[in-house]
C-alpha cells in the first residue's frame, strides 16, 4: 500500500471534447442522443413512409385493395411504401409532398384521377402503366422537358394534364418555354384539357369559331402606304354591311355557345355530385373538407 504523501499530482493536458462528445459521449450515434427525441429525429432526417397503418387509418378501411379513394396531402411523405397493393384505388392525392418517384403507382391499373402537385418529381414513368388514368396534376414538379412526358403518350383515356397552376404559384421547369404548351400538345393529342384550357371538343371549336368571325368582320390588311400619300383614317366599305356569310357564321357562334354553356353546367353538376360523394366517402361522421384539383 503507497501512503499518500499530500503532493499535488500533475495529469497532462486534455484535450477539449468534440461537440458531439460533449452531447453524447463517445461511442452513442448522434440519432439516439437521449436528449433528443428518437422518432423526431427519424421523421426529419427520413421523411414518412406509407404504411398499411397509415393507409388504413386515412382510408377507414381494413383491407388495402378496397380503398377506392384516398388523400394523402400535405404529409411529408417521400416513400410510397406499400401503396402499390391498393389495387381497387381510383382517386388519389399525393399533393404537397417531398415525392421523388412513383413507383409503387405502376401497379394501380385502376387509377383514374391522380393529384401530384408540389412534390420533386424528375419523371413520371411509372404512369405509363396506369391504364385508367384520364386526370393528371403534376403542377409544382421538376419536369424539365416535353419528352418526359412520353410515357404518357400509350394512355388512351389521359384527357385532363395540369402541369402549370398560377393560382397555386406552381410550374414545371419546362413550362418556362413559349412553345412547351404546343409540344405537349402534339406529343399527347388526346388531351382535352390543358393547364385549365380546353384545347379539344366543343368548347375548343367555339373558340376557333369566334376566332373567325374576328377575322372576317375585321377588315381586310392591305399594304402600309407611303408617308407622303394621304390616307382615310378608315378602308373604304368600312361602314358598309357585313357579308351575308358573316351573319350565318354569327349564328353557329351562338348555337355552339349555348351548347358549350350547357355542357359546362351538366359538368359542373357532375362535379358537384362526384366531390359531394367523395366528401362523404373521405371524411368522418359529422365533419366536412374540400377536395381541390
Amino acid at each position: 500500500m503507497v501512503p499518500f504523501s499530500g503532493r499535488a499530482v500533475s495529469r497532462p493536458p486534455v484535450a477539449p471534447a468534440s461537440p458531439s462528445q460533449n452531447r453524447q459521449g463517445p461511442g452513442l450515434p448522434d440519432r439516439l442522443h437521449p436528449m433528443e427525441p428518437q422518432g423526431e429525429k427519424l421523421a426529419e432526417a427520413d421523411g414518412v413512409r406509407v404504411t398499411p397503418q397509415l393507409l388504413k387509418s386515412r382510408s377507414g378501411e381494413f383491407a388495402l385493395e378496397s380503398i377506392l379513394l384516398l388523400k394523402l396531402r400535405g404529409l411529408g411523405l417521400v416513400d410510397l411504401g406499400c401503396l402499390g397493393e391498393c389495387l381497387g384505388l381510383e382517386w388519389l392525392d399525393l399533393s404537397g409532398n417531398a415525392l421523388t418517384q412513383l413507383g409503387p403507382l405502376a401497379c394501380l391499373r385502376q387509377l383514374a384521377v391522380l393529384n401530384v402537385a408540389d412534390n420533386r418529381l424528375t419523371g413520371l414513368e411509372p404512369l405509363g402503366a396506369c391504364e385508367s388514368l384520364q386526370s393528371l396534376n403534376a403542377a409544382g414538379n421538376l419536369l424539365a422537358t416535353p419528352g418526359q412526358l412520353q410515357c404518357l403518350a400509350g394512355l388512351r383515356g389521359l384527357e385532363y394534364l395540369r402541369l402549370r397552376d398560377p393560382l397555386a404559384r406552381l410550374s414545371n421547369p419546362l413550362c418556362t418555354s413559349p412553345s412547351y404548351w404546343a409540344a405537349v400538345r402534339e406529343l399527347l393529342p388526346g388531351l382535352k384539357v390543358i393547364d385549365g384550357e380546353r384545347v379539344s371538343g366543343r368548347g375548343s371549336e367555339f373558340y376557333q369559331l369566334c376566332r373567325d368571325l374576328d377575322s372576317s368582320l375585321r377588315p381586310g390588311s392591305s399594304p402600309g402606304p407611303r408617308a407622303t400619300e394621304a390616307q382615310p383614317w378608315v378602308e373604304p366599305g368600312y361602314w358598309e354591311s357585313r357579308p351575308t356569310r358573316s351573319s350565318s357564321i354569327l349564328e353557329e357562334a351562338c348555337r355552339q355557345f349555348q351548347h358549350a354553356l350547357q355542357e359546362c353546367h351538366d359538368l359542373d353538376r357532375q362535379a358537384n355530385d362526384s366531390l359531394a360523394q367523395a366528401e362523404r366517402a373521405l371524411s368522418p361522421a359529422g365533419t366536412t373538407s374540400s377536395f381541390v384539383f
